[in-house]
C-alpha cells in the first residue's frame, strides 16, 4: 500500500494528512518532530484506514504563528476529526502526541473509540522526570531514541531513510519553532494533567519502551492507575520510537484496537 496526501484549510492553517490502509478509522498524533517519518502505520494498514496529520507547524503542513499552547492543537485537531467526516475514530499518540491525545480524551473522549498512548509525555511527575530535550547535544539525540541506536540513524543524515542534509536542517528548524510555541506556557506537559486523567472514558493501553531514555517507563503505572479502564503493555530493551524499534508492538496496538 501507499501513502494518500490529503489537504486541508483548518481555521487557516493548511494542514496536510497522511493516510493509508482499509476499514475502521484511526488518528495517529505525531510527537515533537517527524524525524522517524510514518511508515510505521503500514503495520496498522491491512486492518484500518490510518490518518496521520501534520501537526501545525511541523512536517507538511504549514506554520501557525497563533498557537500560544497545547489548547490551540487540541482544538485543531478536533476540529480536523469533523472535516475528515471522522465517526469516533481511534486515536493513537506518541510522545508529545500522546500529551495531546490525553488532553483531547479529557475534554472530548466520546467522540473517539479507544486510546493508545505510546510513551506519553505531558505528565511532569517530580519522581519520574524526562530528560530535557534543551540539554541533549544533536549527536547524542539517537541513542536517547532508540536503544538499538543503529535504528535511529536510519533517520538522521547519513542514514537510509534521511532526507538531503538540507531538508533535514530546515524541517528541524521549522518543528523547533513550532514546539516552542506549544511548550511556552508549560513546558512538555501541564501541571494539572494528571488531575484530570480520571476523566477519560475510553479503553486504553499505555505502551511504553522500557528503555526509554527521554520518557521514562517508570510512568507507565501512574498513567495506568489514574485512567480508569487502562492497562499496560511494556516492551522490555526497547526505547523511545518503539513502534520503529520493535514492529511487534505496532502489531500489538493492531490486536487491541481489533479486539
Amino acid at each position: 500500500m501507499t501513502f494518500e496526501t490529503l489537504s486541508y484549510e483548518i481555521d487557516g492553517v493548511h494542514t496536510v494528512v497522511k493516510a493509508i490502509g482499509n476499514g475502521p478509522a484511526v488518528l495517529a498524533l505525531h510527537g515533537a518532530a517527524t524525524i522517524e517519518g510514518h511508515d510505521w502505520a503500514r503495520g496498522l494498514a491491512d486492518r484500518f484506514r490510518v490518518y496521520l496529520p501534520f501537526h501545525p507547524g511541523f512536517g507538511e503542513s504549514g506554520d501557525a504563528a497563533h498557537v500560544c499552547g497545547m489548547q490551540d492543537m487540541l482544538v485543531h485537531n478536533l476540529r480536523l476529526v469533523a472535516v475528515l467526516g471522522l465517526d469516533r475514530p481511534h486515536l493513537v499518540g506518541h510522545s508529545m502526541g500522546g500529551w495531546m491525545a490525553a488532553e483531547m480524551a479529557v475534554l472530548a473522549g466520546e467522540r473517539f473509540g479507544k486510546l493508545v498512548l505510546n510513551a506519553p509525555a505531558g505528565l511532569n511527575h517530580p519522581d519520574h522526570p524526562a530528560t530535557d530535550l534543551s540539554s541533549i547535544e544533536p549527536e547524542a539525540l539517537p541513542g536517547y531514541l532508540t536503544n538499538d541506536v543503529a535504528v535511529a540513524l536510519h533517520y538522521f543524515p547519513g542514514g537510509a531513510q534521511c532526507p538531503p542534509l538540507e531538508e533535514f536542517v530546515a524541517a528541524r528548524a521549522k518543528e523547533a519553532r513550532g514546539l516552542e510555541r506549544i511548550l511556552n506556557p508549560h513546558g512538555m506537559g501541564h501541571p494539572n494533567l494528571g488531575r484530570w486523567l480520571p476523566r477519560i472514558p475510553n479503553r486504553t493501553l499505555i505502551v511504553w519502551g522500557e528503555a526509554d531514555r527521554l520518557v521514562p517507563a517508570s510512568q507507565a503505572p501512574i498513567w495506568a492507575e489514574r485512567i480508569p479502564n487502562a492497562n499496560m503493555f511494556i516492551a522490555p530493551g526497547i526505547g523511545h520510537l518503539a513502534m520503529q524499534e520493535d514492529p511487534k508492538i505496532v502489531a500489538a496496538i493492531g490486536d487491541f484496537l481489533a479486539a
